[in-house]
């Protein structure tokens, strides 16, 4: 009677607990971004990024509870593409998943350059191809093998942000002037500023995206989704105040690695170092977690003749999306190889906050006996989504909806008939 129902030969086995569920989340936020985003971050909004991350915390949680009501009622691999589709439209859903895979494949991209250039400057396309290769064989082979890497993967990071923490607020150089006017960024600026730093909560989706390989996803999943964003807000938020405090905004709008010029500046530059491993350690961490999320997505399109159906098979032993993994990596790989990343942070921004948007219009439209939170929630956050999206720079807006028209054009060629 206590046995665990027999999984469907042709889906996805659920091995994954509520806790290894919040460390993929965390690994996909706790990632790049909090190494990153906070230079252009700074840049856009002055010392007024703590109130650009406020912001983009709300925004983020009432993403999160959207897409922690809708897992909890569609616990399949696809998160807001199959949201979309069952909610909105086989457009919305497709819209969705198209501007998940374009965003995340050019944010996978830039993670595995990231990493290349902390390790080997002068070899860094070679060693982001290779940390590609290494992490989609850990997700070839099982989402458990992903999920205690992952852990590993966490500690190292959360470790590395410790010693900034540390380092910047004791190390001596710590100072409230460092501040200069606060907030320094006019209101376009710190809008600017949100939309930039939401790049490094986004990873959330990667629990929803996982929907069908959770045990217990009705209570799971809006479980792990909300833990672990509140986790790494609390996290970026100790992060921020301390390098704001160390060197100021000016300095860390300039340094092409803001959190080590900050641990730089005190007496603890020892430190250093171990911020540099963290970095690419979390390189490592977005690249599994991402990976893996935006392979089910491909998965869960291709099962629905959205995209080719052969990337719709799974692996008869290990059960993993195999096909689509390895599909995905050799664009990644193509990417790395050939494309200026200048600007990613903020197409894969734009692509993300229109993921959510409609998210949060899809949960808007369950029936009150599936609803979690009350609807201004979902209001808040598609209108927060709406306005962090077009108040960040020109290029990405109109990049990302030139990405958008594209998959529209294909969809009416291809997705309608399937």
């Amino acid at each position: 009677m206590n046995a665990q129902a027999p999984e469907p030969p042709g889906g996805l086995a659920r091995r994954l607990t509520t806790g290894d569920a919040v460390v993929i989340g965390m690994g996909a936020m706790i990632g790049v971004g909090v190494f990153a985003a906070i230079r252009p971050a700074a840049e856009a909004g002055g010392a007024g990024l703590l109130i650009g991350l406020a912001v983009a915390a709300v925004v983020a949680y009432c993403n999160a509870a959207s897409s922690a009501q809708l897992a909890a009622v569609y616990p399949e691999s696809g998160g807001t593409y199959v949201y979309g589709r069952e909610r909105l439209g086989p457009f919305w859903g497709y819209l969705a998943g198209w501007g998940f895979v374009v965003g995340k494949t050019a944010s996978l991209a830039a993670m595995g350059l990231t990493f290349g250039l902390y390790v080997a400057p002068d070899l860094g396309r070679s060693f982001a191809v290779a940390a590609v290769v290494a992490m989609t064989a850990v997700n070839y082979r099982g989402v458990r093998t992903t999920a205690l890497l992952t852990r590993l993967i966490v500690a190292v990071v959360v470790a590395s942000l410790a010693a900034v923490v540390v380092a910047s607020l004791f190390g001596g150089a710590a100072d409230a002037d460092n501040l200069g006017r606060f907030p320094g960024g006019g209101v376009l600026g710190i809008l600017r500023s949100a939309g930039l730093l939401f790049f490094a909560f986004a990873g959330y989706a990667r629990i929803a995206t996982l929907g069908e390989e959770v045990l217990a996803p009705e209570r799971s999943i809006p479980r792990a989704i909300l833990t672990a964003l509140a986790l790494v807000l609390l996290l970026y938020g100790f992060v921020a105040v301390a390098a704001l405090l160390a060197v100021g905004p000016a300095v860390l709008a300039e340094a092409p690695a803001p959190l080590a010029a900050a641990v730089e500046s005190g007496s603890l530059a020892w430190l250093v170092p171990a911020v540099r491993i963290g970095a690419g350690v979390a390189a490592l961490g977005v690249l599994l977690s991402l990976l893996a999320g935006v392979s089910r997505t491909v998965f869960a399109m291709a099962r629905n003749r959205e995209l080719p159906a052969f990337l719709g098979a799974v692996h008869p032993r290990r059960r993993t999306p195999h096909r689509a993994e390895i599909a995905v990596a050799l664009v990644v790989i193509l990417v790395i190889l050939v494309a200026d990343l200048r600007g990613t942070i903020g197409f894969s921004s734009f692509a993300v906050l229109v993921y959510y948007g409609i998210a949060n219009v899809s949960a808007w439209t369950q029936p009150p006996e599936q609803r979690r939170w009350p609807r201004v929630v979902q209001v808040v956050g598609a209108l927060g989504c709406a306005v962090l999206a077009f108040t960040l720079p020109v290029m990405s807006v109109l990049v990302g909806l030139a990405v958008l028209a594209a998959g529209a054009a294909v969809w009416r060629t291809f997705g309608r008939r399937a």
